[in-house]
């Protein structure tokens, strides 16, 4: 009996043993294979490498045509085009190697964001009409063209000036749909710089007046924007006319661009404020004929010197306010180096290439304007060549707005019928 309880006391002792060791060997492992605490999977990750901007060409050049009515019939040459004709000017930009980009790849490349082929064009659509529903996409479905919208909300179909030409808002949804970029070009399309509301037939007071910008340019922009679940960004400002006020409230209102009427290659540097386009008219197409010679030669991945401002010693100077509409414009290019006399070449923001002179002896180039400017800021830019390289300078002077507004006053001349163009009513323009 005795040896049954020793027996049984050593079996107890064995197991009691062996389990120990188990627990210690257990313990053991887990000290020397620890498990890696969260944080040191995240000290150890590699970070993600972060996206670089690409190096854009800035010698890039682009211009900006714009179009109104389709019509086999021409009766109002300074808003309509036959379909023949705009098909005819689709397939010169075609042949001559012209790329047509969308608008906001235009605005992309402003901002260092993408590159756009050295020489290009952006077609623009004003007002609604619904030939650009039912002509003009046809025409740009044909040759794979992108296109931008301009739309003033009053003027679609059931609003106040939505007669029977105008674009429909599901037509606009289906044109939004297949990719078409629409924009703003204020409710009513009136001049926004007189403080005169032709829908109510009243002249308006300084409050009423800001009120009224407000609700033709920030309005439309909401109406479009939530009519068609849309980003809008862009202004057509109606006949190009505006002044501090509309660009303000314009500003004010989220628009990354406003766009005139006054042709001009788009370069890197153009503000975004004044972006000009030239409007086609069927009894000008020297228009689209300077436009297209403009660009066809413009870019091609040439380099450029850019020059300082303070070098060409200006007249007016970079950021000088001037008492005239029509001032001389002069700079020394000098410190250039030698200057191919006949390369020299003068844009002015609202006039777009203008004939300056060039005196080879001085090394300066005069341009004494003519036609009153009518922008508070106006960019100058200078291109030449010296000894085979392509140089370029551009400065910006403001015209004092007492002046400007005498010089666009009616009694210093109003605008021409093909820069205000009128509309029937209840019919868009």
């Amino acid at each position: 009996m005795p040896n049954r309880f020793v027996f049984i006391f050593l079996f107890l002792a064995l197991s009691f043993t062996s389990c120990k060791k188990r627990d210690d060997s257990a313990s053991s492992n887990t000290t020397l294979n620890p498990s890696p605490a969260p944080s040191a999977v995240a000290a150890t990750a590699t970070p993600l490498p972060t996206p670089k901007k690409p190096v854009v060409d800035q010698n890039a050049e682009a211009v900006i045509l714009g179009y109104h009515r389709f019509v086999n019939k021409v009766r109002r040459p300074d808003t309509e085009i036959t379909p023949a004709a705009f098909e005819a000017q689709m397939k010169e930009l075609k042949d001559r190697g012209i790329a047509v980009i969308p608008m906001q790849d235009l605005l992309a490349w402003k901002r260092s964001e993408k590159n756009i082929p050295p020489h290009c064009a952006i077609i623009t659509f004003d007002d609604g009409w619904k030939s650009q529903y039912e002509v003009a996409w046809s025409i740009m479905k044909k040759y794979n063209y992108p296109f931008t919208l301009f739309i003033y909300t009053e003027g679609v179909r059931g609003g106040h000036f939505g007669g029977g030409e105008a674009i429909t808002w599901e037509q606009l949804a289906e044109m939004r749909d297949a990719g078409i970029d629409i924009q703003a070009h204020s409710a009513t399309h009136q001049d926004l710089k007189k403080p005169y509301d032709k829908v109510t037939k009243r002249h308006l007071n300084p409050e009423e007046y800001q009120q009224w910008l407000e609700a033709e340019i920030a309005g439309s922009k909401q109406t479009l924007e939530q009519k068609l679940g849309i980003r809008v960004n862009c202004f057509a400002v109606p006949y190009g006319l505006w002044n501090q006020q509309v660009k303000d409230v314009a500003v004010h209102a989220g628009y990354e661009a406003m766009l005139t009427v006054y042709g001009q290659p788009i370069t890197f540097r153009t503000p975004n404020d004044s972006i000009g386009r030239y409007l086609m008219e069927a009894n000008k197409p020297k228009v689209f004929t300077d436009a297209v010679a403009t660009i066809a030669t413009a870019g091609g991945g040439v380099a450029v010197a850019q020059v300082a401002a303070s070098e060409l010693h200006s007249q007016p100077a970079d950021g000088e306010t001037v008492r005239t509409a029509t001032p001389l414009i002069r700079a020394n290019l000098a410190s250039v180096g030698q200057i191919d006399p006949g390369s020299v070449k003068l844009r002015v923001s609202g006039l777009g290439l203008v004939p300056a002179a060039f005196d080879p002896k001085t090394q300066t180039m005069t341009y004494q304007v003519t036609q009153k400017l009518r922008d508070k800021a106006c960019s100058v830019i200078i291109e030449a060549t010296s000894g085979g390289k392509k140089v370029q300078a551009q400065w910006t002077f403001a015209i004092d707005e007492a002046v400007l507004n005498a010089a666009t006053s009616p009694a210093a001349g109003s605008p021409t019928a093909s820069a205000v163009p009128k509309a029937s009513p209840g019919k868009p323009r």
